[in-house]
This record gives C-alpha cells, sequence and structure tokens, in this order.
C-alpha cells in the first residue's frame, strides 16, 4: 500500500515508517512545518528546523521519499488562535487535542488521501483492531505509560479506515532498541514535551501580549476577596503554584474560574461529582449501549467509573464513588469500555462543592 507517515523527527515517528518499510508498504515521510519554534531546545521536538534535519535524515536511512508540508497557517488558525480564545473565556483548552482534531491528524489524512495515498500513519501511540465487516477499534497503546487514546478519541471510521499506528504494539523501551539496531539517529532522542508553540514553557508570557492585563480577584471558600491578580488567563482549575497567596492555614487551588475572578479553596473542593460535556463524538459512530464505562478528564488521568446520559450532543456525565480532582472546562472527557477508547467531548461544566463551579 502506498502509505504517508508523518515524521516529526521523533523515534516513534521513526520506527512507525521503518515498521511500514518493512511490512513491504510504499512508504513517504512527511514532515509539518506548523510552529516555528527555536532549535536546540530539549524535549520540545516536532516542530524546530532541527526535527525537519532529523526526520529527512531518518528517511534517507529508510531510503524513502520525503517532503517538508508547510502547515504553519492552518495550524495558527485552527489551533494557535483557538488556544488564546480559549483561554480568554476562561476555558483551559488541550492544544494537543485541537491539533489532532484538526491538523496533525485530520487535515494531514484529508490532504493524504487526497493526494494519492492509500492510507496515513503517524507515531502515536495508540493501537487499532478491526473487526471481519472493517469496523474499527481504538485501543489503548501496549505500553499503558504512553497511550495517546486520549488526544484521539474524534476519529471516526471513515478516518481509521485509511489510518495505520504501528508503534502502539511497542513499549517505548522497545522502539528505542528497536531504532538503534536499524541505525536510526532518533533512537535516543529526548521525547517531546510541553506545547509545541510555548517552548520556553511560559503560558503567561505568551498570552500576556495576546490578552492583555486584566486585573482580577481571588475569592475563597467564603465567599472573601482573598487577593487580586492580573489576568485570570493566567490560571487553571487545580493549579496551587503560582497564585501568590502564601501564608495561609491549608494549601490553596484554583477551584473555578468565572470571568476574572478565581475562586480558591482546599483540595477536597476540586472534587467533583458531574460534569456536562458537548460536541460528543463516538468512534463507532454511536454511544455506547451498555454500562461498564469509565471516563478521564486529564491526558494522564484515571479514569472512573461513571454514568452518561445523553442529550443529542451534550452528555451529562455523573460520578458516584470515586470523583476527577481538577475538572476544567475547555479539556476533553474521553469514555473508556476497559482498553477500548469509544469516544469524548469538550467540558463545559462541572459541580464540585464551590458553588461558583456549577455557574
Amino acid at each position: 500500500m502506498k502509505v504517508l507517515v508523518a515524521m516529526s523527527g521523533g523515534v516513534d515517528s521513526s520506527m512507525a515508517a521503518a515498521l511500514l518499510v518493512e511490512q513491504g508498504h510504499d512508504v513517504t515521510g512527511v514532515h509539518l512545518k506548523m510552529a516555528d519554534t527555536p532549535s536546540g531546545l530539549p524535549g520540545k521536538g516536532c516542530c524546530t528546523l532541527d526535527d525537519a534535519r532529523d526526520a529527512r535524515r531518518v528517511a534517507d536511512r529508510l531510503d524513502i521519499a520525503f517532503a517538508v508540508w508547510d502547515f504553519s497557517a492552518v495550524f495558527a488558525e485552527r489551533v494557535v488562535d483557538d488556544f488564546v480564545s480559549e483561554y480568554q473565556s476562561g476555558r483551559t483548552p488541550n492544544p494537543c487535542v485541537r491539533c489532532n482534531e484538526r491538523v496533525k491528524y485530520a487535515a494531514l489524512l484529508d490532504r493524504a488521501r487526497a493526494v494519492g495515498f492509500g492510507a496515513l500513519a503517524t507515531g502515536h501511540h495508540v493501537r487499532l483492531r478491526r473487526d471481519a465487516d472493517g469496523t474499527a477499534h481504538l485501543w489503548r497503546a501496549a505500553d499503558p505509560d504512553k497511550d495517546q487514546t486520549y488526544v484521539l478519541y474524534m476519529a471516526d471510521q471513515r478516518q481509521l479506515a485509511a489510518t495505520l499506528w504501528p508503534v502502539g504494539e511497542h513499549h517505548k523501551s522497545s522502539l528505542r532498541a528497536m531504532a538503534a539496531e536499524r541505525g536510526l539517529l532518533t533512537a535516543a532522542k529526548p521525547d517531546s514535551h510541553d506545547i509545541c508553540f510555548i517552548p520556553d514553557g511560559d503560558l503567561a508570557g505568551f498570552l500576556r501580549p495576546r490578552l492583555g492585563q486584566r486585573a482580577g480577584t481571588f475569592i475563597g471558600p467564603d465567599g472573601q476577596t482573598l487577593g487580586s491578580h492580573e489576568g485570570a488567563y493566567r490560571f487553571t482549575v487545580g493549579q496551587r503554584r503560582g497564585l501568590g497567596l502564601s501564608g495561609r492555614r491549608q494549601p490553596l487551588y484554583v477551584t473555578a474560574i468565572d470571568g476574572q475572578q478565581v475562586h480558591v479553596g482546599g483540595r477536597e473542593q476540586l472534587r467533583s461529582s458531574r460534569l456536562l460535556a458537548t460536541g460528543m463524538s463516538w468512534i463507532a459512530g454511536h454511544p455506547p449501549a451498555s454500562g461498564g464505562v469509565t471516563a478521564q478528564v486529564r491526558y494522564r488521568g484515571r479514569p472512573l467509573p461513571c454514568e452518561i446520559d445523553l442529550n443529542g450532543e451534550v452528555a451529562d456525565v455523573q460520578f458516584s464513588n470515586d470523583e476527577p480532582e481538577g475538572v476544567a472546562p475547555g479539556q476533553a472527557v474521553v469514555f473508556y469500555e476497559g482498553q477500548e477508547c469509544l469516544g469524548g467531548g469538550t467540558i463545559t461544566r462541572s459541580w464540585s462543592q464551590t458553588s461558583a463551579a456549577s455557574a
């Protein structure tokens, strides 16, 4: 099959290309130019000039065709602008979810198919299972510490029919060993971390020139004003450090954001018994028919038993015994049945022990 492999310049996408070549596919590598990230920053791999060079060297080693496609304009519009807008609205976006939904997976797959490729492959740590009738199921990766199903919950059957994810069957340590055996220069390259378009990790510094100074107040559990801040966009639900509210009897966490009011409270007030999510997407094309479903509200969060009440594209999710902490509007809630990812949506509201959280 003629396969386009998205090559970020890291070991996972390098091995995706290598494995597919060894399986006999006609492989072409492509590196996406998205964010202008400076070179030489450890742990920021995927968008620098160094990463593009590494991807090209791996392609040369594998003796496959290679190209660089400029997706910077669509990335800025669909991911970066959305990121800023969400923070402006008091929500906490997940740019990796948006990038896969709108650029790195969805848009790239559409372009790959349009120019004649039979499938797209990436280095995501997920597994695909297919029924005899072709129905695809998205499963967690063999390496639970690297699982990325959370950021691909929006994939549909049309997309999965033309997708290959070969590295999800392997543990990361095995992939590095396999890359070294094949002489790939990315074998020992550090994993990418943080947000690719904020290479220094300074979120407030990135948002400040775009959103300006917006004075607001910290509100305590009893409604009292505890202090002031220069912009609610600098905070997210669950945050403890950097509040400037030290010297209290107990540690304070951000429990809710309402306009320029940042509500804070004890850790016990971070637990949510209920949330609403919208924009629901189901991998099978329909919601699960039975119970036994768990929900995950953070990329590295624990999946917790839940009950789902659906009304169109809105899901009312309730937790009974084990409640998630730090449920932040703008983040994704993703549903699982065992190891299988069923789908998910975007959190819009949650209920906890702070009245502001249900506002």
